[in-house]
């Protein structure tokens, strides 16, 4: 959050000056230390929110604009957000949200070589058993949890699966701070996902990745990158306004995508 803030800032300073602002200008009204501008500026290009147009001098981006015009698919840039993630992790990627008591994907990004993840149960039954679930669920209190599990049982999908409401819990409760929520095969056999729980608007959201070969170290790198990037993504949503958009439909037969989980 620490990060997207401060690209939110830079972000102000140069869509004020219409004409472009240049590095000195944008550090004395931000106050940011040099390196931490320079990483800022970095994200904001990347994310086609700022352009550059000289030595060290910017302006507002194409994504910005669009994001601006009236009526403009605020989706569409978090798509492209996701796509650029999907090809710096080599896997399929997501945003999931917590809604009305509910687990939801709202955006994803697959390819030929990045499938999605199979679904064989209603995604909202599995939130125990899945990275996205618990990138959720750790982002709600007790009592929420509580009501959550209250509705939908700890069903075993695998050996791997977690069936005890304390096990699970003690999971979220002593996870390392920031840290990505890993799945070893709660799910479904074969896969394996991560996922970084983020927040735009009022409720839980995360980013996650699926990877359909039970490949420990590949996930752990997968991982990394994706908890690096996660930032990116949240930005996404902020200056698209996503929280306040509906929801994606999914393909036909993925009503629920199903992401597996953690340990």
């Amino acid at each position: 959050m620490e990060s997207v803030h401060q690209a939110l800032r830079v972000l102000e300073v140069i869509n004020r000056h219409s004409g472009g602002v240049n590095l000195p200008q944008i550090a004395r009204e931000t106050q940011l230390p040099q390196l931490v501008l320079a990483r800022a500026t970095e994200r904001l290009i990347r994310a086609n929110l700022a352009t550059a147009i000289g030595p060290d001098a910017y302006i507002a981006g194409g994504a910005l604009l669009l994001t601006q015009r009236a009526g403009a698919d605020g989706r569409a840039k978090v798509r492209e957000t996701l796509a650029w993630v999907r090809d710096a992790v080599g896997a399929a990627v997501y945003v999931a949200r917590y809604t009305d008591g509910e687990v939801s994907i709202t955006q994803y990004a697959d390819g030929p070589g990045t499938p999605l993840v199979d679904e064989w149960v209603d995604f909202r039954a599995a939130a125990h058993a899945s990275a996205v679930g618990k990138a959720l669920l750790t982002q709600l209190d007790r009592a929420e949890r509580e009501d959550h599990l209250a509705r939908h049982t700890m069903a075993r999908f695998t050996s791997h699966t977690l069936t005890r409401r304390q096990d699970l819990f003690h999971q979220l409760d002593t996870r390392r701070p920031n840290a990505p929520l890993l799945d070893l095969q709660e799910y479904a056999t074969g896969t394996v996902c991560a996922a970084v729980p983020i927040t735009s608007g009022p409720n839980a959201e995360c980013v996650a990745l699926s990877i359909p070969v039970p490949d420990p170290h590949r996930l752990r790198q997968a991982a990394r990158i994706l908890q690096s990037e996660a930032a990116a993504v949240l930005l996404a949503l902020i200056v698209a306004g996503q929280h306040h958009e509906p929801e994606e439909e999914l393909p036909a037969g993925r009503e629920h995508i199903i992401l597996p989980t953690t340990v």
